[in-house]
């Protein structure tokens, strides 16, 4: 049984030196008589053995989690975790995250109109995506499409808080988050059908949702991109109000990512400028396991004393916080986002998030999703972020049953609209070839007087002239 005030420390200092008794136990004796090995090997299974009894004795009354967790099995070399695959992280993390979660919802932190809000903007997510995917096989949309199916939580439980000079910075999952941050929708559709309208007017496509007026800095193609984008923003403002003496710079930046990026180099530069400097911004790691194919527990290594790999630790290594949170639980991630933003507002400086997620769909919509088994697709299938939430408004009489259906219908309407938007959208045309490409709006270079070219009206012609 787990105290309700267990943390999420989930392993035991102990763990490596059973697995070495273990694996050493099993090995084939080397330079010993066959007597003297097998009486070492015997030795050893013992001592080990009795090890993991006593671990267990003391796990059972201090671990949240238990024995069966902290020695979770591991396939050689490649560090596979085998208990099912996810049941690792269910039994080491989850756990200790429901029921640090189930203590802080005994009461609602919500009022019933942030509960719209939230519930609103998740199946607005949701349907959107969905969409997408539909008009993509139609060839109405093009390049590659990555959908977030499976974490709207962690878009709505983070972005929907923010004030609207606040920034984000995206990855190329990048629709739902400039929707959550108040985007139009219909543009973002019509970006998507490559039409004129678009929010980058047809230019950027699913990877590059970009909307200066409402601080939205972008989506990225290239895992790290945005990291670097998001520090020089919250550097921005720490600079205006420390250096410029503007009392009004208190604007907070959240950095948007997955798993697989921190494993390169921008992650780890940007985390240490961030807490040299004090700077105004969170980190919000969108753990869904899947690095496009490549398995987490594959691709990234525990930290010291652990079996299995835990992004949040990273932060104190750095001299922030870091905190763990339940991706599909859009109450907690709010909760933590919520404390995060506040400490930064206040000059304290960065806070790295893990929020533990999963993606309904494959890595983008050329992928046709083979690597992930059937069996661990269904497991999060149940732990659905929008159905929880659901869940949870009823519980606590935030919104009714006929409350939710409304703005579920509202948000089919505004998808329906958006698809119409950008349907009947004209596309862009060859005059806008050159624009946002370079910082001379046609791409021809200064003239001698140091005027655009594209000014002149002698180098236009003669441009003309020779075809270009």
């Amino acid at each position: 049984t787990t105290s309700s005030s267990t943390t999420t420390t989930t392993t035991s200092s102990t763990t490596p030196a059973v697995t070495a008794m273990v694996l050493l136990a099993s090995a084939p004796p080397r330079r010993l008589s066959r007597a003297h090995g097998n009486g070492l090997r015997a030795l050893l299974l013992f001592g080990a053995l009795a090890l993991a009894a006593a671990l267990a004795t003391f796990a059972s009354s201090s671990s949240p989690v238990g024995l069966s967790a902290t020695l979770a099995p591991r396939s050689g070399l490649r560090g596979v975790v085998d208990v099912g695959r996810m049941g690792s992280r269910s039994l080491l993390r989850r756990k200790a995250v429901e029921v640090e979660a189930d203590t802080k919802q005994a009461t609602s932190t919500l009022d019933s109109d942030t509960a719209a809000v939230l519930y609103k903007d998740m199946n607005l997510g949701r349907k959107f995506e969905d969409a997408t995917a539909q008009w993509y096989q139609r060839g109405k949309v093009f390049g590659f499409v990555h959908l977030a199916n499976g974490q709207e939580a962690v878009s709505a439980g983070a972005i929907k808080q923010l004030r609207k000079d606040d920034y984000i910075c995206s990855t190329y999952r990048d629709h739902i988050h400039a929707i959550s941050k108040g985007s139009d929708p219909n543009k973002v559709m019509a970006e998507l059908f490559a039409k004129k309208t678009g929010i980058c007017n047809g230019q950027g496509g699913s990877m590059h949702m970009f909307d200066a007026e409402n601080n939205m800095l972008g989506g990225f193609a290239f895992i790290g991109e945005g990291i670097p984008v998001a520090l020089g923003a919250a550097f921005q403002t720490k600079y205006r109000r420390d250096a410029l003496g503007d009392n009004n710079a208190d604007q907070v930046t959240l950095a948007f990512f997955g798993d697989g990026t921190t494993n390169v180099g921008q992650f780890a530069e940007c985390l240490n400028m961030a807490s040299l400097y004090k700077l105004p911004i969170v980190f919000v790691v969108e753990n869904n396991l899947w690095a496009i194919g490549m398995y987490h527990y594959r691709a990234t290594a525990p930290s010291l004393g652990d079996q299995l790999p835990h992004i949040y630790k990273k932060g104190p290594a750095f001299g922030m916080p870091g905190k763990v949170v339940d991706g599909m639980d859009v109450v907690a991630v709010r909760e933590a986002v919520a404390e995060a933003v506040a400490r930064a507002r206040a000059g304290e400086g960065p806070t790295l998030i893990e929020a533990e997620t999963y993606r309904y769909r494959g890595h983008s919509l050329a992928d046709p999703d083979q690597l992930r088994s059937p069996e661990e697709k269904e497991r999060f299938a149940q732990m659905d972020p929008i159905e929880k939430f659901k869940d949870y408004c009823l519980e606590h009489n935030l919104l009714t049953e006929k409350k939710m259906q409304t703005l579920e219908n509202e948000a089919d309407d505004i998808v329906q609209e958006a698809i119409e938007f950008a349907d009947n959208s004209p596309k862009p045309d060859k005059s806008q070839l050159l624009n946002n490409v370079f910082s001379d709006p046609k791409g021809f270079g200064i003239d001698e007087n140091g005027a655009y070219r594209y000014q002149n009206s002698e180098f236009i012609t003669k441009s003309a002239a020779a075809g270009l």
